[in-house]
């Protein structure tokens, strides 16, 4: 899995809990193939146990390594994939007895590393898979979360560099994949969208996971180069062989909201099955809002209910981390649009993502601070990102009056 087919992943902040109830699990038990990162950036990898298996043996020996490990990867990937951030928690819980350990595993590394950067230590997160990759260069997952964890720090050169290195150890049309997705986070969409539609052609990325990643990636691609109607198309298609893909539904129901398309956003955001929005993640149902707001419906009251409710448990919890759905809801959905500019500063300081630069020049525009999203401007000159909506919000901060006062 690289990251945007995993950048999305990096960013959410799972819940610090040591523990989950069965009847939990029972709920998010997936199939054998699904259970274990993959061992290569790609392919789906196998596994002999269930998820409930993992769990009995990490519990029957919490201290070993190994039995840890598994079940942390397990659940930290089902969390990754549900888009159920609760299990992050669970992950770091089998990861207690190791968190200060100097000398571990590569496997040890690397599962601390993605648990280290789910609760936004990201130069932690960083130092760890460094490490993992000492121990071995030739594992492809370890240079994927690298790659996604440089790209989300905008450090476009670090990034560039995983890039030559997958291309030196697993070959061009690996590489090639990265390079696209680095292409359209430095204003060269174009370019990305010719070669994932190669890679998504390619005989070896015909696999399931393979297609979802890369159809993920071109839909980005398509939409950044202002292609709203082919990235739609795109996820549509690739949702419809995986339904059960979080990170498609939620990309597609945001884009539809942002196309307008409110009808469709809405009976994405809920499913196939049209579930109850009391059981959706907080992103799909914070755009199940938007959606409903769009439409004028009658039920938007109660999703604002639901979302503030989520909201007011998390800060009894005092969970500090800050998940976009939140800045979501305060920015875009205009909520407490001064709390969303104090969280877009706060988080912007952590990692540096598309979404998160139009929610903060948002934001700053609405309150009239536009000095205060000067970050955004200056990061999207460093890299080159451009996207339609980003161009037209920076062209309105740079204009704005309060654009040539000293900011705050």
């Amino acid at each position: 899995m690289s990251n945007q087919g995993s950048s999305r992943a990096l960013l959410a902040a799972g819940l610090l809990l040591c523990g989950l109830p069965i009847a939990a699990q029972e709920r998010f038990l997936p199939s054998a193939a699904t259970v274990v990162l993959a061992s290569s950036v790609h392919a789906s990898g196998a596994t002999a146990g269930s998820l409930r298996a993992l769990d009995q043996a990490w519990r029957a020996q919490p201290q070993d390594l190994s039995a840890a490990v598994a079940y942390a990867r397990a659940v930290f990937t089902l969390g990754f994939s549900e888009g159920d951030l609760r299990w992050f928690g669970s992950a770091k819980a089998a990861m207690a007895p190791w968190w200060q350990a100097k000398e571990l595993t590569a496997d040890g590394f690397f599962m601390r590393g993605l648990v280290k950067q789910g609760f936004h230590d990201f130069a932690g997160g960083l130092q760890d898979i460094q490490q993992a990759i000492g121990l071995q260069a030739q594992r492809a997952e370890f240079w994927s979360w690298r790659f996604a964890l440089h790209l989300l720090l905008a450090d476009m050169r670090a990034a560039e560099q995983d890039a030559q290195e997958i291309d030196r150890l697993f070959g061009p049309a690996e590489a090639q994949i990265y390079r696209a997705v680095l292409h359209y986070r430095t204003g060269q969409a174009s370019a990305a969208v010719k070669l994932l539609r190669e890679s998504m052609r390619a005989a070896e990325h015909q696999g399931a996971s393979s297609q979802v990643w890369i159809g993920f990636h071109l839909g980005e691609a398509l939409r950044v180069a202002a292609q709203p109607e082919q990235a739609i198309n795109v996820w549509q298609q690739s949702l419809q062989a995986q339904p059960k893909a979080h990170l498609l539904r939620l990309s597609l129901a945001e884009l539809l909201n942002q196309q307008g398309r409110f009808k469709e956003a809405k009976a994405v955001a809920t499913g196939p099955a049209n579930k109850a929005t009391s059981s959706l993640t907080d992103a799909l149902l914070v755009q199940a809002l938007l959606a409903s707001r769009g439409l004028k419906s009658a039920d938007e009251t109660l999703l604002a209910g639901q979302m503030q409710a989520r909201l007011q448990s998390q800060a009894l919890r005092q969970e500090a981390l800050i998940e976009r759905p939140k800045l979501i809801y305060q920015i875009a959905y205009g909520h407490d649009m001064a709390a969303g500019l104090a969280l877009s500063v706060e988080n912007w300081q952590l990692q540096k993502e598309p979404p998160d630069a139009l929610l903060f020049a948002q934001a700053a525009l609405a309150l009239k601070q536009a000095r205060v999203a000067e970050p955004v401007v200056n990061w999207a000159q460093a890299t080159g990102y451009t996207e339609p909506a980003l161009r037209e919000l920076i062209g309105q901060l740079t204009a704005h009056p309060s654009w040539s006062k000293e900011g705050p």
